[in-house]
Protein backbone atom coordinates (compact mmCIF):
# COMPACT_ATOMS: atom_id res chain seq x y z
CA UNK A 1 0.00 0.00 0.00
CA UNK A 2 1.49 3.31 -1.08
CA UNK A 3 0.29 6.70 0.03
CA UNK A 4 -0.52 9.36 -2.51
CA UNK A 5 1.39 12.63 -2.23
CA UNK A 6 -0.12 16.05 -1.64
CA UNK A 7 0.27 19.11 -3.81
CA UNK A 8 1.65 22.14 -2.07
CA UNK A 9 0.93 25.81 -2.82
CA UNK A 10 1.31 26.74 -6.45
CA UNK A 11 1.32 23.06 -7.46
CA UNK A 12 4.71 22.31 -5.88
CA UNK A 13 4.89 18.76 -4.56
CA UNK A 14 6.44 18.49 -1.08
CA UNK A 15 9.18 15.93 -0.62
CA UNK A 16 9.06 13.40 2.18
CA UNK A 17 11.86 11.86 4.20
CA UNK A 18 9.78 8.79 5.01
CA UNK A 19 8.70 6.32 2.35
CA UNK A 20 5.09 5.65 3.27
CA UNK A 21 4.58 1.98 2.51
CA UNK A 22 3.14 -0.59 4.92
CA UNK A 23 5.50 -3.35 6.01
CA UNK A 24 6.23 -5.10 9.33
CA UNK A 25 8.89 -2.53 10.22
CA UNK A 26 6.77 0.44 9.14
CA UNK A 27 3.81 -0.82 11.22
CA UNK A 28 6.14 -1.26 14.21
CA UNK A 29 7.24 2.38 13.87
CA UNK A 30 3.60 3.49 13.78
CA UNK A 31 3.04 1.63 17.06
CA UNK A 32 5.96 3.54 18.56
CA UNK A 33 4.54 6.83 17.26
CA UNK A 34 1.18 6.14 18.90
CA UNK A 35 2.80 5.64 22.30
CA UNK A 36 5.92 7.83 22.43
CA UNK A 37 5.60 10.05 19.39
CA UNK A 38 4.18 13.53 19.00
CA UNK A 39 2.92 15.65 16.12
CA UNK A 40 3.83 19.31 16.34
CA UNK A 41 0.94 21.79 15.90
CA UNK A 42 2.85 23.31 12.97
CA UNK A 43 1.57 20.61 10.61
CA UNK A 44 5.05 19.46 9.66
CA UNK A 45 7.29 18.16 12.44
CA UNK A 46 7.31 14.68 13.96
CA UNK A 47 8.91 14.10 17.36
CA UNK A 48 9.81 10.83 19.05
CA UNK A 49 11.09 10.74 22.64
CA UNK A 50 12.28 7.87 24.82
CA UNK A 51 14.56 7.15 27.75
CA UNK A 52 15.80 4.15 25.76
CA UNK A 53 18.39 4.95 23.07
CA UNK A 54 17.81 1.58 21.40
CA UNK A 55 14.16 2.48 20.88
CA UNK A 56 15.10 5.78 19.22
CA UNK A 57 17.41 3.91 16.86
CA UNK A 58 14.78 1.25 16.11
CA UNK A 59 12.31 4.02 15.29
CA UNK A 60 14.69 5.60 12.81
CA UNK A 61 15.73 2.27 11.29
CA UNK A 62 12.13 1.17 10.86
CA UNK A 63 11.34 4.35 8.92
CA UNK A 64 14.65 4.19 7.01
CA UNK A 65 15.70 7.65 8.15
CA UNK A 66 18.77 8.96 9.92
CA UNK A 67 18.44 12.28 11.73
CA UNK A 68 20.00 13.89 14.78
CA UNK A 69 19.37 12.34 18.19
CA UNK A 70 19.37 14.89 20.99
CA UNK A 71 18.79 14.92 24.74
CA UNK A 72 16.18 16.70 26.80
CA UNK A 73 15.11 17.03 30.40
CA UNK A 74 11.80 17.07 32.17
CA UNK A 75 10.59 20.18 33.97
CA UNK A 76 13.09 22.25 35.93
CA UNK A 77 15.67 19.47 36.37
CA UNK A 78 19.09 20.01 34.84
CA UNK A 79 19.37 16.33 34.03
CA UNK A 80 18.50 15.21 30.51
CA UNK A 81 17.35 11.59 30.79
CA UNK A 82 15.40 11.52 27.52
CA UNK A 83 16.62 10.91 23.99
CA UNK A 84 14.71 12.73 21.29
CA UNK A 85 14.65 12.79 17.51
CA UNK A 86 12.68 15.28 15.42
CA UNK A 87 12.28 15.83 11.70
CA UNK A 88 10.03 17.67 9.29
CA UNK A 89 7.98 15.74 6.73
CA UNK A 90 4.66 17.17 5.55
CA UNK A 91 3.60 14.03 3.69
CA UNK A 92 4.31 11.67 6.58
CA UNK A 93 2.65 14.09 9.01
CA UNK A 94 -0.54 14.15 6.92
CA UNK A 95 -0.45 10.38 6.56
CA UNK A 96 -0.26 10.02 10.33
CA UNK A 97 -3.22 12.36 10.73
CA UNK A 98 -5.20 10.36 8.17
CA UNK A 99 -4.70 7.06 10.02
CA UNK A 100 -5.75 8.46 13.40
CA UNK A 101 -2.90 10.35 15.07
CA UNK A 102 -3.13 14.02 16.04
CA UNK A 103 -1.30 16.66 18.08
CA UNK A 104 -1.91 16.34 21.84
CA UNK A 105 -3.24 12.83 21.27
CA UNK A 106 -2.72 11.31 24.72
CA UNK A 107 -6.32 11.44 25.99
CA UNK A 108 -8.23 11.54 22.71
CA UNK A 109 -6.60 9.05 20.34
CA UNK A 110 -8.84 6.19 19.25
CA UNK A 111 -8.68 3.78 16.32
CA UNK A 112 -5.53 3.61 14.20
CA UNK A 113 -6.06 2.54 10.60
CA UNK A 114 -3.53 -0.28 10.38
CA UNK A 115 -3.87 -3.07 7.78
CA UNK A 116 -4.89 -6.27 9.59
CA UNK A 117 -1.88 -8.03 8.04
CA UNK A 118 0.43 -5.82 10.09
CA UNK A 119 -1.63 -5.37 13.26
CA UNK A 120 0.63 -7.44 15.51
CA UNK A 121 3.73 -5.61 14.25
CA UNK A 122 1.96 -2.38 15.18
CA UNK A 123 0.99 -3.88 18.54
CA UNK A 124 4.60 -4.89 19.25
CA UNK A 125 5.62 -1.28 18.65
CA UNK A 126 2.89 -0.10 21.00
CA UNK A 127 4.09 -2.64 23.56
CA UNK A 128 7.72 -1.53 23.26
CA UNK A 129 6.57 2.04 23.77
CA UNK A 130 4.09 1.83 26.65
CA UNK A 131 3.51 -1.86 27.37
CA UNK A 132 5.02 -4.23 29.88
CA UNK A 133 5.08 -7.76 31.22
CA UNK A 134 5.20 -8.67 34.88
CA UNK A 135 5.13 -11.91 36.82
CA UNK A 136 5.05 -13.35 40.34
CA UNK A 137 4.49 -16.51 42.31
CA UNK A 138 0.99 -16.48 43.81
CA UNK A 139 1.31 -17.50 47.48
CA UNK A 140 -2.24 -18.86 47.52
CA UNK A 141 -1.25 -21.86 45.42
CA UNK A 142 1.88 -23.96 45.51
CA UNK A 143 4.13 -23.43 42.48
CA UNK A 144 1.64 -21.03 40.93
CA UNK A 145 3.56 -18.65 38.66
CA UNK A 146 1.43 -15.84 37.24
CA UNK A 147 2.40 -13.58 34.37
CA UNK A 148 0.69 -10.75 32.50
CA UNK A 149 1.09 -8.70 29.34
CA UNK A 150 -0.33 -5.19 29.47
CA UNK A 151 -0.83 -2.05 27.40
CA UNK A 152 -1.30 1.42 28.89
CA UNK A 153 -3.02 4.52 27.53
CA UNK A 154 -4.61 7.70 28.87
CA UNK A 155 -7.29 7.34 26.18
CA UNK A 156 -10.18 4.95 26.96
CA UNK A 157 -11.11 5.05 23.27
CA UNK A 158 -7.73 3.68 22.27
CA UNK A 159 -7.79 0.94 24.92
CA UNK A 160 -11.26 -0.15 23.75
CA UNK A 161 -10.06 -0.26 20.16
CA UNK A 162 -6.98 -2.32 21.04
CA UNK A 163 -9.08 -4.76 23.04
CA UNK A 164 -11.60 -5.15 20.20
CA UNK A 165 -8.90 -5.71 17.55
CA UNK A 166 -7.06 -8.29 19.66
CA UNK A 167 -10.30 -10.16 20.40
CA UNK A 168 -11.33 -10.19 16.74
CA UNK A 169 -7.88 -11.43 15.73
CA UNK A 170 -7.19 -14.19 18.27
CA UNK A 171 -10.29 -14.45 20.48
CA UNK A 172 -8.89 -13.33 23.84
CA UNK A 173 -10.72 -10.69 25.88
CA UNK A 174 -8.32 -9.43 28.54
CA UNK A 175 -9.55 -7.01 31.17
CA UNK A 176 -9.20 -3.28 31.75
CA UNK A 177 -8.19 -1.57 35.00
CA UNK A 178 -7.69 2.07 35.97
CA UNK A 179 -4.56 3.30 37.71
CA UNK A 180 -4.84 4.64 41.25
CA UNK A 181 -4.82 8.27 40.11
CA UNK A 182 -7.48 7.66 37.43
CA UNK A 183 -5.18 8.96 34.69
CA UNK A 184 -4.45 5.88 32.58
CA UNK A 185 -6.15 2.60 31.75
CA UNK A 186 -4.34 -0.72 31.53
CA UNK A 187 -5.41 -3.54 29.20
CA UNK A 188 -4.11 -6.81 30.69
CA UNK A 189 -3.87 -10.42 29.56
CA UNK A 190 -3.05 -13.23 32.00
CA UNK A 191 -1.08 -16.42 31.54
CA UNK A 192 -2.58 -18.57 28.72
CA UNK A 193 -4.00 -15.53 26.92
CA UNK A 194 -0.77 -13.64 27.50
CA UNK A 195 1.25 -16.48 25.99
CA UNK A 196 -1.05 -16.61 22.96
CA UNK A 197 -0.71 -12.86 22.47
CA UNK A 198 3.07 -12.80 22.89
CA UNK A 199 3.52 -15.54 20.30
CA UNK A 200 1.53 -13.49 17.79
CA UNK A 201 3.59 -10.39 18.51
CA UNK A 202 6.94 -12.22 18.34
CA UNK A 203 6.08 -14.51 15.46
CA UNK A 204 9.67 -14.99 14.28
CA UNK A 205 13.08 -14.69 15.90
CA UNK A 206 14.04 -11.71 13.76
CA UNK A 207 11.09 -9.35 14.23
CA UNK A 208 12.16 -5.81 15.06
CA UNK A 209 11.75 -5.24 18.80
CA UNK A 210 13.29 -3.74 21.92
CA UNK A 211 15.83 -6.34 23.01
CA UNK A 212 15.49 -5.86 26.78
CA UNK A 213 11.73 -6.44 26.70
CA UNK A 214 12.07 -9.57 24.60
CA UNK A 215 14.76 -10.93 26.92
CA UNK A 216 12.54 -10.29 29.94
CA UNK A 217 9.69 -12.20 28.25
CA UNK A 218 11.94 -15.13 27.38
CA UNK A 219 13.19 -15.40 30.97
CA UNK A 220 9.63 -15.17 32.28
CA UNK A 221 8.34 -17.92 30.00
CA UNK A 222 11.29 -20.18 30.73
CA UNK A 223 10.10 -20.45 34.33
CA UNK A 224 6.97 -22.30 33.14
CA UNK A 225 8.79 -24.27 30.41
CA UNK A 226 7.48 -22.15 27.53
CA UNK A 227 9.14 -20.16 24.79
CA UNK A 228 8.20 -17.71 22.07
Amino acid sequence: MCYAGYMGKGGAKPKGKVKVRWSPRFAYAIGLMVTDGNLSPDGRHINFTSKDLELIRLFQESLSIKVHIGRKGNGSSKEKPYFVTQFGDVLFYRFLMDIGLMPNKSKSIGEIKVPSKYFFDFLRGSFDGDGCTYSYFDPRWRSSFMFYTSFVSASPLHIRWLRKEIFQSIGIRGHVTMDGRHITQQLKYAKADSLKLLRKMYYTRNVVCLSRKRLKIEKMLAIVGERL
